[in-house]
C-alpha cells in the first residue's frame, strides 16, 4: 500500500505459503552449530483451547535446539522430534531426558 500497489489478502496468503519453506531452509543454513550436549523436556500447553505437548531441546549453553508440538506423548512422536532435531543440528554426544519411556525408546 505504501508503494501504491494493491494486493489482495488471498495473494499475500499464497505468497506466505509458498515462500515460508524456502525462508526456513535459508535460516537453517545460516544457523550456527549447537553444542554436543542437549537437555530435552516436555510440557503440557493449551493451544487454541486444546491441550498439547510441547517438546523442547536445549544445548548446554541454553540455546534452543528445536521444539515441536504434538498431541500424544508416545515413542512415535518422540522419534519424530529427535529425527527432526538431529537432521537440522547434527547428533549430540549426550542427551539429558526425564524418565519418560517414550524418549528412551526414541533415542
Amino acid at each position: 500500500a505504501e508503494c501504491g500497489v494493491v494486493v489482495d489478502h488471498a495473494t499475500l496468503n499464497r505468497w506466505i505459503v509458498k515462500l515460508t519453506p524456502e525462508l526456513s531452509l535459508e535460516a537453517q543454513k545460516q544457523k550456527r552449530q549447537t553444542g554436543s550436549s542437549w537437555r530435552m523436556d516436555e510440557t503440557y500447553v493449551k493451544v487454541k483451547g486444546k491441550w498439547s505437548y510441547l517438546c523442547r531441546a536445549f544445548a548446554r549453553e541454553g540455546k534452543a535446539v528445536d521444539f515441536m508440538l504434538c498431541v500424544k506423548r508416545d515413542g512415535k512422536s518422540a522419534r519424530r522430534f529427535f529425527k527432526k532435531a538431529i537432521a537440522q543440528n547434527g547428533s549430540p554426544e549426550k542427551v539429558a531426558i526425564d524418565k519418560i519411556g517414550a524418549n528412551l525408546v526414541a533415542l
